[in-house]
């Protein structure tokens, strides 16, 4: 769109009425007085605009859409690919990086955001960057969390009619959508809102090897509830599986942005587009970030005693007998009031040690995460200056809260997976999408007051108020959840003998990030303990990742 010396264009999923983009561009005098239509625009986008030489670029608040950004003979430019930039820049793999991909289960903020290409940044979200015409460039805050002060039943309402439109926006387009019905809450609940929306929706249910796992049921349940809906079904006997992970020189996985995060599961997802786009689909939706936004950390009883320290009592009690915690170690952890660079040094000094045993209780600002076993001394040295290095720089969290900071930073976490996971598939003609990561269903969900985002007897209370009348009450009122550790042992051990291999010319082992032989090891004397298999994943990510295109050495300005 084009206004005189200005212009503006919106990439991604967004109401055909512009007439409120051609409004903003008439009033704007500068890339910063576009924050008021960020903060208005539906939909999952990505946002550039030009006004009089200077250009404001930004994405989505989970980075589901995202800008990365690099200097190249003196000059900032920017991209949605950061391998589009280290091609351009010539820019070589960052071992540090590298390091910090083997963390189990992912790296804490800021971390994440570090890109595996030296010389190449990811934007910060909740910002837009800055490009002026000297050819300088820097990243300006425009987005803050909203106060959580809504009670249960406002905030329910913006969660509908932001998911709803959030929706209405993918099926609004011509042709077929598909999307997941795995039986769990958030996936079903975005059919529902589709199907009524659409009369070219196709469902498909993935059967868990677990006979216990009830997810089938339920979405047998589901699919009889919408009669208008295409539903396909894939058997336990299915070919692909976990860890079914393509490793051969040039054919592996290349999301364009480094090791996979959906490595292990790449194999089911290039079969589902497969078939998604047999049957007609352009466009198939998942129910990722659900979780984060909509469940809780054991953090929430830390912020629920900081600011409601009576009322928290009988919550507290009833996870602590629950979960088994000792009262002294719950007294301590709540008592914990240590800031974000503190928690970052801690964690560091946990690095290598051994996983902490059930039952135990972190309410504090990151996870656990540890280094795997067969990570090499240099590697695990790399990452704890990486840890060292923020903490020392005073990074802030991402909200104030340890519970909206983890919110916030675990949505983060999906919006990349969304946004590999897209690249990805790119080829199969399906476009693969998560509604619930659109910045105005972010918000609605970080709107709801605290003592409301957990209500006992409930399962996820913000959304089911959300959703009903919209989904059937009995599938709302379910309490269970899904597990899949058996995939994960299935996983393991189809693909022994092919990791086996790879462990006589291991890539990581060549950067000195990985011993081989420690590995080796572990594969053929796995633990029986699902937690301690997830460990192979990101492993086997960045062993997959250094063997695909992009990994590759290229000259300054050649294409990869």
């Amino acid at each position: 769109m084009t206004e005189g010396p200005y212009r503006i264009a919106v990439f991604g999923h967004l109401p055909k009425n512009t007439q409120g983009l051609a409004r903003a561009l008439e009033r704007a005098t500068s890339p910063y007085g576009l924050d008021a239509l960020a903060r208005s625009v539906p939909g999952s986008v990505h946002l550039v605009a030009s006004l009089d030489g200077d250009v404001r670029a930004q994405g989505s608040l989970s980075t589901a859409r995202h800008i990365f950004t690099a200097r190249t003979r003196g000059v900032s430019v920017a991209a949605s690919s950061p391998a589009l930039l280290a091609a351009l820049t010539g820019a070589g793999a960052d071992e540090s990086a590298l390091a910090l991909q083997l963390l189990d289960p992912l790296p804490p903020w800021p971390l994440t955001q570090r890109s595996v290409w030296t010389g190449v940044e990811a934007l910060t979200p909740g910002h837009w960057l800055h490009l002026r015409a000297d050819g300088s460039g820097r990243q300006i805050r425009w987005w803050h969390p909203p106060p959580d002060d809504l009670p249960l039943a406002d905030a329910a309402a913006a969660v509908r009619d932001a998911l709803t439109e959030a929706v209405a926006l993918r099926t609004g387009r011509p042709g077929r959508v598909s999307a997941d019905l795995s039986g769990g809450l958030d996936s079903t609940c975005l059919c529902f809102i589709a199907e009524a929306r659409t009369d070219e929706l196709s469902t498909y249910h993935v059967a868990p090897l677990d006979e216990a796992n009830e997810d089938t049921l339920w979405a047998r349940r589901a699919a009889d509830r919408l009669p208008r809906a295409r539903h396909h079904w894939i058997p336990k006997s299915r070919e692909a599986n976990w860890f079914d992970v393509e490793t051969d020189p040039g054919r592996a996985l290349d999301t364009g942005e480094g090791p996979a995060l959906w490595s292990s599961g790449a194999a089911h997802l290039t079969d589902l587009s497969r078939a998604a786009a047999e049957d007609g689909s352009s466009l198939h939706m998942m129910g990722l970030g659900g979780d984060e936004l909509f469940g809780s950390t054991p953090s929430y009883l830390w912020s629920l005693a900081r600011r409601h320290p009576l009322r928290s009592l009988p919550v507290i009690q009833r996870h602590r007998l629950l979960n088994r915690w000792p009262l002294a170690a719950t007294v301590r952890a709540l008592a914990d009031r240590g800031d974000f660079p503190h928690a970052l040094m801690a964690s560091a000094r946990r690095l290598t040690a051994p996983p902490p045993r059930p039952p135990h209780l972190d309410l504090g600002w990151t996870g656990g995460s540890r280094m795997p076993p067969w990570a090499t001394s240099a590697a695990v040295a790399l990452v704890r200056e990486l840890y060292r290095e923020a903490a020392e720089a005073g990074t802030a969290p991402l909200d104030p809260d340890r519970l909206r900071h983890q919110l916030l930073e675990f949505t983060g976490y999906d919006g990349r997976l969304i946004r590999q996971t897209r690249r990805a598939m790119a080829a199969s003609g399906v476009e693969w999408d998560a509604p619930m990561l659109d910045d105005r269903v972010v918000e609605a969900a970080m709107s709801v007051r605290l003592s409301d985002r957990m209500v006992r007897g409930r399962f996820k209370p913000l959304l089911t108020a959300a959703m009903r009348g919209t989904v059937p009450a009995d599938i709302l009122d379910r309490r269970s959840k899904g597990e899949f550790s058996a995939e994960l042992h299935e996983g393991v051990r189809r693909n022994r003998d092919r990791f086996l291999d790879l462990c006589t010319d291991l890539r990581l082992a060549e950067r000195g990030l990985v011993n081989a032989d420690a590995l080796r090891t572990a594969f053929l004397a796995p633990s029986p303990e699902s937690h301690h298999l997830s460990q192979f994943e990101n492993t086997v990510a960045c062993e997959a990742w250094l063997r695909s295109p992009s990994a590759a050495p290229h000259p300054v300005g050649e294409p990869r």
